[in-house]
């Protein structure tokens, strides 16, 4: 069992990671810095969550001498494409068509950074969506804000409701923080 016993940092402005670790029931303080989230071309989708998950964790130097900073990075690759954030609407809704009958899946890499130690994981979760009209596609756009989400929807809101067929894998992954595996690595670290 994870006993609480240093300072946590969660890196994000998520706040669907804020509510997740509320609901592990951690003690925590939201810090964020500004990160460049590029990557090496050549990498992988769960290489390139957990590459910029570190980029993330490596910002808080100072922070790591006494707390233990927890950061994520969530991606969504479908057919070999890796799906960030949208940039405006009209990418929402590039992204929500492809994404429109078809599988997809969900990357999570969580960077543990205490010190000088260093741990990153990630976890995958395929998500199947049924096939979308465009009136629902851009009723979705128009009364959520999918330009804060990784492959243009969350999981946790009206069109992870009406879309998601099945899942296969962790649902908190899709969210944004698969908390199965992290409290597994608290526990451990």
């Amino acid at each position: 069992m994870y006993k609480q016993t240093t300072p946590l940092i969660l890196a994000s402005k998520s706040p669907r990671r804020q509510e997740l670790m509320q609901l592990m029931g951690l003690d925590f303080k939201v810090l964020l810095k500004d990160v460049d989230e590029s990557y090496p071309e050549h990498l992988s989708p769960d290489a390139i969550a957990c590459y910029i998950s570190e980029k993330k964790a490596m910002a808080f130097v100072e922070e790591r001498l006494t707390s233990l900073v927890i950061t994520a990075d969530t991606i969504v690759a479908y057919n070999g494409e890796i799906l960030g954030k949208p940039a405006d609407a009209l990418h929402a809704k590039v992204m929500l068509e492809k994404l429109s009958g078809t599988s997809h899946q969900v990357y999570t890499g969580v960077s543990l950074a205490y010190k000088d130690k260093l741990k990153t994981f990630f976890d995958q979760t395929e998500v199947r969506f049924r096939t979308l009209s465009t009136a629902e596609i851009e009723h979705y756009i128009h009364h959520y804000n999918p330009l804060d989400k990784a492959g243009s929807y969350g999981i946790q809101d009206w069109l992870g409701f009406i879309a998601v067929e099945r899942i296969e894998g962790s649902y908190t992954n899709v969210m944004g923080l698969p908390t199965e595996k992290l409290y597994l690595e608290l526990s451990n670290f």
